[in-house]
């Protein structure tokens, strides 16, 4: 199941995209500097990343904007980041 939610993203991704190009990513996290250090990891050092603190502090938002090679770049950063506990991806 997992697999084919990839495969989607990715036909509708090249759909819409010509590569290269820059792609943006959002990310929820709890608020937690380590689960933080883990998601600003995945991207590279050209990356912009903003953060934002939620209003009760529980929680931050994550907004990665890279350019991306191409739709396969894109699946496996949010592979990665899967794999971080509490995650939500936007």
């Amino acid at each position: 199941m997992e697999n084919d939610f990839y495969d989607n993203l990715k036909v509708k991704l090249d759909d819409v995209h010509d590569w290269p190009q820059p792609y943006m990513f959002k990310f929820i996290i709890p608020a937690d500097n380590e689960k933080l250090a883990l998601v600003e990891a995945l991207f590279g050092g050209e990356a912009q990343v903003t953060t934002r603190q939620s209003k009760s502090n529980k929680y931050i938002s994550i907004t990665a904007k890279e350019v991306m090679l191409d739709s396969d770049s894109i699946i496996a950063i949010y592979k990665k980041a899967q794999k971080i506990e509490g995650i939500i991806s936007m």
